[in-house]
């Protein structure tokens, strides 16, 4: 009877051993040494530097990740702080189509989807933006459109954080597009493509 006991006591011991050691395996990963470590909060002092400041001044020439912008013309639209007409690269059909998709998601809710400033918000009782098709901003240069989206013009907010600046340009390339569809002439069209567009017709 003995005998059994201890056997059984065995067992249940060789069935335990292992769950606790898996559970002081979980308990050991769960410390937070790497969350809780030597370190310098913001404006500590210090003793380790002669100045008694945790806080090191930047090595000179440092750019934050991201802020690299020597290319004035790609990242303001402008050259010698004037807005430019010429794109930063060349523009493609890709290019226009993402213009588009860009165009229709954040403008076409107020300037509508021709570029007329009749969008939805404004059928709801929003301030009107103008129309593209004007005289004056059909012969605006295209960096000014890049401007305006960057850093927003009257009651539009700059949409810096939400738009990228190539998808900047090719809003603005769109935009372009927009313009020549509803103000093109005939002279506008190659003479070679001219015939074809009659027999269209």
């Amino acid at each position: 009877m003995r005998f059994t006991q201890i056997e059984s006591l065995t067992s249940i011991f060789h069935l335990r051993f292992p769950l606790l050691l898996l559970g002081l395996l979980v308990i050991t990963g769960c410390r937070q040494d790497m969350h809780d470590q030597p370190r310098y909060e913001p404006l500590e002092a210090s003793t380790f530097f002669k100045d008694g400041r945790a806080s090191r001044p930047q090595v000179p020439g440092t750019v934050a990740r991201g802020q690299l912008k020597i290319d004035e013309h790609l990242y303001s639209g402008k050259i010698a702080g004037k807005p430019v007409d010429a794109f930063p690269f060349p523009i493609t059909k890709d290019i226009l189509a993402r213009g588009q998709e860009r165009y229709n998601i954040f403008c076409a809710p107020c300037h509508a989807r021709i570029g007329d400033g009749s969008g939805m918000i404004v059928q709801r009782g929003m301030r009107q933006p103008p129309s593209f098709h004007t005289q004056r901003l059909r012969e605006a240069p295209a960096g000014y459109y890049f401007d305006v989206i960057t850093n927003g013009f009257g009651t539009m907010y700059s949409y810096a954080d939400r738009v990228t600046v190539n998808d900047r340009w090719a809003i603005v390339a769109y935009i372009r597009a927009l313009q020549l569809s509803q103000n093109a002439t005939i002279e506008d069209v190659p003479v070679s493509q001219r015939q074809q567009l009659g027999a269209a017709r």
